[in-house]
């Protein structure tokens, strides 16, 4: 096993909080393996880019050797976990329920080891739990501390309803903490209730409380909501390899740190080293491509990625403009690189530096057919790049 100290600083790279430090090295130092937990309800159909972040997670963990155990809450996705909602939930059939989960434990193995990985179903448990254990259960714990909560809280001050089956969903999450003898649960920032009602019902079955491991969330493909499959922001680890290709080359380039922070396996100076070289002037596609094709790669093979990059090329670089373009080349003093702006003018796509500016403020501009969004964007010494404005300007620009 990994030394103590090593194994947390993997578990603390990239997540947002861990609760409690000193409980964990203790377990740590005992030197057994440990359970390590995360649950997903099966509400749809596929994992997405926002589940790989926890599962990228669990995934470093069990290369620590630790024992996983990949949660299905096939009893608790028909109850409908009101995380972050201001609403019920509608909660699943059981039949939906299921048909999600046997989807769901197909497509995790893409990122965990089958032979180390437990899969694990709470209606295992929950179903031989009869009325009266359920009752016990809710009755050690107060409405007053459910409107703790945030989402609770919200909803119960703006006399929004909440109904009693949603009280039971963090109940029923941390009993799964005692039914699996937890010693560490994972989950996402909104999670943080839920998952330290874990530790709340443990103790008073006896059990020493979990850790808490808290992830952020994945922004989806518009950059605001969390990547939800209800919100139509997502990007699926099934879905084509074009599709994801093309959908990760469409994010902003603010997304893209966002992404490559939370989904790259590419080492923090080594994500730290790109981020220099754009604000030095390099373009920020180069770097979104690199991402979308180390994406594609993982869920669908080297063959798989290479193709996505060529046929992304293919339509939006090689045959986005028409075949008369004008070549511009433009000089830099010392290979500096040269503003966007700058070059919309040198180049005669544009009156002055203030009509670029404007252009590019009204979303007028594409680059290698991206929109441009950042007015103070350069163009690196030895850039070549297809330019577009408007729907009949295109120039092919070499900075020189």
């Amino acid at each position: 096993m990994t030394s103590i100290e090593r194994q947390i600083e993997v578990i603390r790279r990239g997540a947002a909080e861990l609760l409690v430090e000193s409980e964990l090295r203790e377990k740590l130092a005992a030197g057994r393996p440990l359970r390590v937990k995360a649950g997903f309800d099966p509400t749809a159909p596929d994992l997405h880019l926002g589940h790989t972040v926890l599962i990228n997670k669990l995934r470093e963990l069990q290369d620590l050797g630790h024992h996983i155990l990949f949660l299905v809450g096939d009893f608790t996705g028909m109850i409908g976990d009101p995380s972050g909602r201001n609403a019920t939930r509608p909660p699943l059939s059981r039949e939906a329920v299921q048909a999600n989960a046997k989807t769901y434990t197909d497509q995790v193995f893409r990122i965990l080891d089958r032979g180390r990985t437990e899969v694990v179903f709470n209606s295992t448990w929950m179903n031989e739990m009869n009325a009266a254990g359920l009752i016990r259960l809710a009755a050690k714990h107060t409405v007053a501390r459910m409107l703790e909560r945030d989402d609770f809280g919200k909803r119960y001050w703006a006399q929004q309803p909440i109904a009693i089956h949603e009280f039971l969903y963090p109940l029923v999450q941390g009993y799964d903490s005692v039914a699996l003898k937890s010693d560490l649960e994972l989950g996402g920032t909104d999670q943080k209730f839920n998952l330290l009602m874990g530790r709340e019902v443990q103790k008073e079955h006896g059990q020493p409380p979990q850790c808490i491991l808290t992830l952020p969330l994945l922004e989806g493909t518009d950059g605001v909501n969390k990547m939800s499959k209800s919100l139509g922001n997502t990007i699926g680890i099934t879905e084509a390899p074009g599709e994801i290709f093309g959908k990760l080359m469409s994010i902003s380039d603010d997304l893209m740190w966002r992404y490559i922070e939370l989904l790259s396996f590419a080492l923090p100076q080594e994500a730290a080293a790109r981020k220099k070289a754009v604000e030095q002037g390099g373009n920020p596609r180069d770097v979104k491509f690199d991402l979308a094709r180390e994406i594609v790669e993982r869920f669908h093979g080297r063959d798989a990625a290479r193709q996505a990059a060529e046929g992304f090329n293919a339509r939006f670089r090689d045959h986005a403009a028409p075949s008369d373009v004008p070549e511009v080349t433009l000089r830099t003093p010392g290979g500096a690189g040269m503003a966007i702006a700058q070059v919309l003018k040198q180049a005669g796509l544009a009156s002055s530096a203030s009509e670029a500016l404007r252009l590019i403020e009204q979303g007028g501009v594409k680059i290698d057919g991206e929109k441009v969004s950042d007015k103070a964007q350069k163009l690196a010494s030895g850039a070549q790049v297809v330019i577009q404005v408007g729907k009949r300007k295109f120039a092919r620009v070499t900075i020189a």
